[in-house]
C-alpha cells in the first residue's frame, strides 16, 4: 500500500527533467523531483569551486524555451539572469584567430582578414542558416509532440516538419557542399556542432544549421552556468507546491497490474504512488528499475538501440587573471595543428607501455566563467573534448593533452595555473604553487568522489528515429512511464531536451481534462505579451 501520492514523480535533475517538473508544477499537479544519483554540477577544494559538467544555455533563444519562461511567468527575471555574449564564439588555432561577433558587419570582416578566399561562401551559408532557424522557430512555436508518437501526433507534427529546410534531404548530406574539401572553416563548424548535439557523430544537415545557428545567432551566458538554471528551475517548482529531494533516488519502479503506478525511494519500505513517472533515463535504465515487467510488446519489437562510444571528458583549470589574454571571450573552441609541445605542461614521458599522449592533439572547448565567488584575481576555466573510448588518448592521459592543447595557443596561461582538476580520470588535483606542481589526494575534494567519475556519453541511435533527429520514443517502454533525457531527441541537443520536456508535459496534461482548461485560462496578456 502506498504512504504517498503524486501526480507525477520526476526522475533526474537535468534541464529537460527540471523544466517538465516546473511546468507540471505550474499547471497544479502534485510533483515529486528525485535527483536519482545524478550529481551537482560543482564541487569544491577548499573555498575554490571546479566544475564536473560544463554548460552553454544554447537553447536561450528557443522558441521552446521562450513558451518555458512565459508560462512559468519569469519573462523578465529570466532577462535579468542573461549576459550576452561577445564575442559568441572564438576559434584558436596555430597562425589563426577568429571571432563571430554579434555583429555581422564585424563577422565579415573577421572573414576577410583569414579567409578572405571564402567570403562569398560564407555569406551565403549564413543567409541559409538565418533561412533554416527562421523556418524552424516557426516550426517548435507550436504546441506539437516532438518526436510524435500516435497517428495524430505524427498528422499534427508532420504538418509542422514540411516547414522545415533540409529535414528530408539524405543523412550524409553536406551543407557546406560548396567548401573545399579539408578546408579549415569546416572544422570550424563541425566542432561547433558535436560539442553541441547529444550524438557522436555529425547529425543531419537540418541539425547542423540548427546547432550551429545555436553559437552563431545570439549567444547568451549565466554567470553561474548549470547551477544558475538548476537553481532557477529548482525555486519555480517549489514556488508551485513541488516537492523536490536531489539527493535521494527511485531504488525501482512500482508495478500494478503491468503499468508503472509508483516508486520505491531508497531506503523506504512503502511505495510512493504517482499516476506519471518521468524520467531523464533512457529506456533501458527504466526497465531496470522494474526488473524488466511491464514491458509492452511494441517495444519489444521496434524499441532503438542506444549505445555510446564516446564520452565528454570536463577538465577544470583555476588561473591568475594575468594569465589570460584580455579579448578571450566566454566560449572559444581550440583546434590543434602540427607544433610542438609546451614544454612545462605536456611534455612529461609517458609511462612505459603506455603511448604518447600527443600523437593526436584533441579538440577543445574552453569556456571562460567569471563567476562572483572566484577568489580575487582567478578566474576558472572549464575546457571539453570528446574522448572515444577506443581513441589514440586514454582517460589518463587526456588531462595532458587537454591542458597542452590550450597552452599551446596561450602561451602565459602555465605561468600563471592554480590548480588543475578533472573527475574522469580519478588523478589527485594538481595544485601549482611558485612554479611548481604538488598533488592533493581526491578525499580533499567535497562533492567529488575518490575515484573516477563516468563522463557524460554521446549517443549511436539504431535505426535513426523521427527525421534523424530522434532516438527513443517520449512514452517509455512501461505504461506510465515518460522519456526526457538526451535519448529522446539528441540530435538537437540542448533544445531536444525541451521539446522532450514540453511534449512530456502536454501528455501529462491531456490526461486531466480540467488542468487542460485552466492551463488554457491561465496565459496572462503581460506574459504572452
Amino acid at each position: 500500500m502506498t504512504s504517498k501520492h503524486f501526480d507525477v514523480v520526476v526522475l533526474g535533475r537535468s534541464i529537460g527533467a527540471l523544466t517538465a517538473a516546473a511546468l507540471l508544477a505550474r499547471r497544479d499537479f502534485t510533483v515529486l523531483l528525485l535527483g536519482q544519483g545524478e550529481r551537482a554540477p560543482a564541487y569544491k577544494l577548499d573555498k575554490r569551486t571546479l566544475l564536473r559538467r560544463s554548460f552553454t544555455m544554447l537553447a536561450a533563444t528557443s522558441p521552446t524555451w521562450r513558451k518555458v519562461i512565459v508560462e512559468l511567468a519569469q519573462s523578465q527575471t529570466w532577462k535579468r539572469r542573461l549576459e550576452a555574449a561577445s564575442p559568441m564564439m572564438q576559434i584558436l588555432a596555430p597562425r589563426r584567430r577568429l571571432d563571430v561577433p554579434p555583429d555581422m558587419a564585424l563577422f565579415g570582416r573577421e572573414i576577410d582578414r583569414e579567409y578572405p578566399e571564402l567570403r562569398r561562401l560564407v555569406d551565403d551559408l549564413y543567409a541559409e542558416l538565418a533561412r533554416v532557424n527562421g523556418a524552424a522557430d516557426e516550426a517548435f512555436e507550436s504546441d506539437a509532440v516532438w518526436p510524435p508518437g500516435t497517428f495524430w501526433e505524427r498528422r499534427e507534427t508532420n504538418r509542422y516538419a514540411a516547414m522545415l529546410p533540409h529535414v528530408r534531404a539524405e543523412p550524409d548530406a553536406d551543407l557546406l557542399v560548396e567548401f573545399p574539401r579539408g578546408h579549415a572553416f569546416r572544422q570550424i563548424v563541425q566542432a561547433s556542432v558535436l560539442f553541441a548535439t547529444h550524438l557522436s557523430s555529425v547529425p543531419p544537415p537540418f541539425a547542423v544549421a540548427r546547432l550551429h545557428g545555436a553559437w552563431t545567432r545570439g549567444l547568451f551566458t549565466l554567470p553561474r552556468g548549470e547551477e544558475e538554471i538548476e537553481e532557477f528551475l529548482l525555486d519555480r517548482i517549489t514556488a508551485y507546491g513541488g516537492r523536490c529531494l536531489l539527493d535521494d533516488r527511485a531504488a525501482s519502479i512500482h508495478m500494478k497490474r503491468g503499468d508503472a503506478a509508483g516508486v520505491i525511494i531508497d531506503g523506504d519500505t512503502a511505495p510512493t504512488g504517482a499516476s506519471f513517472i518521468l524520467a531523464d533515463l533512457d529506456g533501458e535504465a527504466i526497465t531496470n528499475l522494474t526488473g524488466g515487467e511491464g514491458i509492452h510488446k511494441r517495444a519489444q519489437r521496434e524499441w532503438p538501440r542506444i549505445t555510446s562510444s564516446v564520452g565528454r571528458f570536463v577538465v577544470s583549470i583555476v588561473v591568475r587573471k594575468e594569465g589570460l589574454p584580455a579579448p578571450l571571450g566566454p566560449e572559444s573552441f581550440f583546434l590543434p595543428g602540427e607544433r610542438p609541445a609546451s614544454p612545462r605542461v605536456s611534455t612529461a614521458p609517458a609511462p612505459p607501455g603506455r603511448s604518447n599522449p600527443f600523437a593526436s592533439r584533441p579538440v577543445v572547448r574552453l569556456q571562460r566563467l567569471r563567476r562572483p565567488d572566484d577568489p580575487p584575481g582567478e578566474e576558472l576555466l572549464v575546457a571539453e573534448t570528446l574522448l572515444p573510448d577506443r581513441g589514440a588518448l586514454s582517460r589518463e592521459d587526456a588531462r595532458r593533452a587537454v591542458l597542452s592543447t590550450i597552452a599551446a595557443e596561450l602561451p602565459f596561461l602555465e605561468k600563471h595555473l592554480v590548480l588543475v582538476d578533472s573527475v574522469h580520470d580519478g588523478l589527485p588535483v594538481w595544485v601549482f604553487e611558485n612554479g611548481r606542481r604538488r598533488t592533493v589526494e581526491r578525499a580533499s575534494l567535497r562533492g567529488a568522489s575518490s575515484g573516477p567519475e563516468p563522463m557524460v556519453r554521446q549517443l549511436e541511435v539504431d535505426p535513426p528515429g523521427y527525421l534523424g533527429l530522434a532516438g527513443e520514443p517520449i512514452r517509455g517502454p512501461i505504461d506510465r512511464t515518460l522519456l526526457i533525457g538526451r535519448s529522446v531527441l539528441p540530435g538537437l541537443g540542448q533544445e531536444g531536451q525541451l521539446l522532450a520536456a514540453w511534449g512530456a508535459a502536454r501528455l501529462v496534461t491531456r490526461t486531466d481534462r480540467k488542468k487542460e482548461k485552466m492551463r488554457r485560462d491561465m496565459w496572462s496578456k503581460v506574459e504572452i505579451g
